[in-house]
């Protein structure tokens, strides 16, 4: 998938997965709200775009992304974990240096909404105590998660570069085979470049546990990640990723990597991503949303485009065509909801929860969290952007699960592993 955030949310993940939540809000009782706001909640994969972090366009305002500033302090999320996402490129130094000027652009970017952009609404975290004093000072906490390890090259020096610069977790690899790690992609054509892990990937790991980022286990191949696991010296996590045994995705877990994952210590961050929940599910409901769309589209002269042609389209044609898409997408969408989602329901709140179910159910409550993957095709109906959080905590209170499991499940886990990897990283600086 082309990560691009415009791209991505209105061709990938098609009406921003899911129309069927622009109007129709979950409703959430006073009891919940209450008892969501007490809790400490984190997202652990928020995608960016750099040029929402300037000083006219921000996110102090509405930019009609999933999040905002508003939207999260809505939703009463507390904690976001902003992605430094790199797409795959060509495997040199050409490819290293782009991908690198990309990658410090987005730090910079997510330091400038801290520091300059909103200081008294967002302060930038890097610990778990650093969380917990922003959370107390009635302020969100922007942490940084690098989601593919491409930029880094071959020089495992910029590891500590990238710890300075605030990350704490980084995964391996993405879409595409990496200099470290095979993806899962390689699984649609069972092509593969290392057969899990390379040599410079198995520096890479090392290395990690040293400086102390946590690795993350989204997106790499199961033969990488389980080659991982057997590395790491210190607890892992999957910041953006569902159980495979409810849907058969190579983007997802299976239970051989979950038992894993829970031996390590780790946590599997459950993904509000509809096709990654049911695709089947998910597909009918795209495929009849786009016919409406395509009817309405006819109305204004609008053209959709097949995505091969989106791809083709300069930068600026390209950036035309999708503010056009996501608006005609907010005109559409209550047309969706009406004619579309009573008879072909889109994935939703409950879907997502029934993975948590699951994953609860394999590896314990201690090992699991949740993330949404906004602006970067993630969204379900009742959960499509950071205001309706409070959905979220509503169905995990309808299905038993306590306080302190929920409590647990919206941060408290991922912030024990931060510490895990703190304390592993200081042993192995000071042996």
């Amino acid at each position: 998938m082309y990560k691009n955030n415009l791209l991505s949310l209105a061709l990938s993940a098609v009406l921003a997965g899911s129309a069927g939540g622009v109007l129709g809000k979950t409703k959430v009782d006073q009891d919940t709200l209450q008892l969501h706001d007490s809790l400490l909640t984190m997202d652990t994969h928020v995608d960016i775009d750099v040029a929402n972090f300037t000083t006219t366009r921000n996110y102090t305002r509405d930019l009609g992304t999933q999040v905002d500033l508003q939207k999260a302090e809505q939703g009463g999320l507390d904690a976001i974990w902003f992605s430094v996402y790199t797409g795959q490129g060509e495997l040199n130094d050409a490819g290293y240096a782009k991908a690198l000027d990309n990658a410090l652009a987005k730090f910079d970017a997510v330091h400038r909404l801290t520091e300059e952009i909103a200081p008294g609404r967002i302060g930038f975290a890097t610990t778990s105590h650093e969380v917990r004093t922003l959370n107390a000072e009635g302020k969100l906490a922007a942490l940084i998660g690098v989601e593919n390890a491409y930029p880094l090259g071959t020089d495992l020096s910029l590891v500590q570069n990238f710890y300075d610069h605030g990350a704490r977790y980084m995964s391996l690899a993405h879409n595409g085979h990496s200099q470290f790690a095979d993806s899962n992609t390689g699984e649609e054509n069972d092509e593969w470049l290392h057969g899990g892990l390379s040599d410079l990937g198995r520096d890479l790991i090392k290395e990690m546990n040293r400086v102390g980022i946590i690795i993350d286990l989204s997106h790499p191949s199961k033969a990488a990640n389980m080659e991982t696991l057997r590395l790491t010296k210190a607890p892992v996590i999957a910041s953006h990723s569902s159980a495979r045994a409810l849907n058969d995705v190579s983007r997802n877990l299976d239970d051989e990597e979950l038992l894993a994952i829970r031996k390590n210590g780790g946590v599997v961050q459950a993904v509000a991503f509809s096709s990654y929940l049911d695709s089947n599910k998910d597909a009918a409901w795209k495929e009849k949303a786009m016919e409406v769309m395509a009817r309405e589209a006819g109305k204004t002269g609008f053209k959709i485009l097949d995505w091969n042609e989106v791809k083709k389209l300069d930068h600026d044609a390209r950036h035309e065509y999708i503010h056009g898409f996501m608006k005609l997408r907010t005109q559409v969408a209550p047309l969706v909801e009406r004619e579309v989602d009573p008879l072909v329901p889109p994935v939703n709140v409950k879907d997502f929860v029934d993975h948590i179910d699951y994953l609860v159910k394999k590896i314990g409550i201690e090992h699991v969290g949740i993330s949404s993957d906004f602006d970067g095709g993630g969204g379900v109906s009742g959960w499509n952007d950071a205001s309706e959080t409070p959905a979220v905590t509503q169905e995990l209170l309808a299905r038993g699960y306590s306080k302190e499991d929920i409590a647990a499940l919206w941060g408290g886990n991922l912030m024990r592993v931060m510490d895990a990897v703190a304390a592993v990283a200081q042993s192995l600086q000071n042996p």
